[in-house]
């Protein structure tokens, strides 16, 4: 009885996954390529290229420096040869590396590209989070303007809308907001981190309560007001930006964004975005404006991106880029619990035949497959129950051949 209770024990592990990971089948699986289809499909339309990068890395590809997932986070292991390997947690440290060591002649051509993949995160188990899930997203490499990063966040509206999505909106920052505010400041690294903490928990009160102890001029304080507020347009904020004139650094991010907005404008998605000036990455790498997007149905973004001029330089490429990446988990998430329907149902063609017919029921299954239609062969026994077997398949339009 023991030997057959271990038995047990181990048939049952094999039959499940590990957890944070699971099977993706049938009519899901159906969905999620039909929706990666269609929005590879857009982003093509916009001048981006496939690229592919392994699966693991070596560890600095990630590592601290860099500015990305905490290595506590990291699925870690060995090579033969004792270098330290990860799953990949984000897709951008790879594709910049990439960049810099592929494309280094004509370095006055944009590079565009584009990937779809999956990553890997050792979240906690209490986060209820997946431990692995698909990306799909692009890098702009090349130039540091507006118009770059309008064209990145159009190719995200487009993007969703190809999936599928109607509701949702893109929130717009700007990393030297915050940073630049507490430069004025003049705060330390400790209180930089505590203050970033509460901005990033939207504890304003936390904040003012902390900026009461610091010699700061009323317009410091006035513009540390722009990150509890919430914007559809930059011209929300006209009457600080004079404020910011003092602080060159926090002037110059409000002025791209509102530079950002006219050419948003003229793409016609200037009604998916807002600009919350509050809000934080947790990546490092951030330069300029970084982007969530959130829809309903979704507990996560379903979109995270943002400008990183410096990251190809860790990779020996001094070079300005801008990019994004979607959850397509999340956004299938969202689009089956939006009861959007990504997959026209359509029957699926069985033919059934006795064996003698072999020949018969082939030239009629490829007939109906290069008409593009789904089209299933099964053999019928003499013997074994035809009832139960058609039954299985009642869904489907039926031909017998006999």
């Amino acid at each position: 009885m023991e030997e057959k209770g271990k038995k047990d024990i181990m048939q049952n592990r094999l039959l499940h996954t590990p957890e944070g990971v699971r099977d993706i089948y049938n009519g899901e699986c159906e969905r999620k390529i039909q929706i990666t289809s269609r929005m590879n499909q857009e982003i093509k339309k916009y001048g981006y290229h496939s690229i592919q990068t392994p699966t693991f890395e070596f560890f600095d590809i990630f590592g601290k420096e860099v500015g990305t997932t905490p290595s506590k986070d990291l699925y870690k292991f060995f090579d033969r040869e004792g270098n330290t390997l990860v799953l990949r947690p984000d897709m951008t440290p790879s594709i910049a590396r990439a960049a810099a060591k592929y494309f280094t002649e004509d370095s006055n051509i944009p590079i565009r590209l584009c990937y779809e993949g999956n990553v890997f995160i050792n979240n906690s188990s209490y986060q209820g989070r997946m431990k692995e899930s698909t990306q799909l997203g692009c890098e702009y490499i090349g130039v540091n303007s507006a118009a770059a990063d309008s064209e990145i966040i159009s190719l995200v509206v487009s993007s969703l809308k190809a999936a599928g999505l109607k509701d949702f909106q893109i929130s717009i920052s700007h990393v030297n907001i915050v940073r630049g505010l507490m430069e004025a400041c003049g705060l330390n690294e400790e209180e930089e981190e505590y203050l970033s903490n509460l901005i990033a928990n939207k504890n304003f009160f936390g904040v003012d309560e902390f900026l009461e102890e610091k010699p700061i001029s009323s317009d410091l304080r006035q513009l540390f007001g722009l990150l509890k507020n919430m914007y559809s347009d930059p011209a929300e904020w006209e009457d600080v930006l004079a404020l910011a004139e003092g602080y060159p650094k926090i002037y110059d991010a409000l002025q791209h964004l509102k530079d950002l907005h006219q050419l948003l404008k003229i793409y016609g998605v200037d009604h998916y975005v807002s600009y919350e000036p509050g809000v934080l990455s947790n990546y490092k790498y951030y330069t300029g404006i970084i982007l969530f997007g959130y829809t309903f149905g979704s507990g996560e973004p379903i979109v995270k991106g943002g400008r990183y001029d410096s990251l190809l330089s860790y990779f020996g490429k001094n070079a300005p880029a801008i990019g994004f990446a979607l959850s397509v988990d999340q956004l299938l998430l969202a689009l089956e619990r939006q009861k959007i329907e990504v997959l026209k149902p359509q029957k699926e063609n069985v033919i059934f035949y006795h064996k003698d017919l072999a020949e018969k029921a082939i030239h009629l299954a490829q007939e109906n497959r290069n008409m593009g239609e789904s089209t299933s062969l099964v053999e019928l026994e003499d013997s074994g129950d035809r009832a139960a077997l058609m039954d299985a398949y009642r869904d489907a339009n039926i031909t017998v051949l006999e």
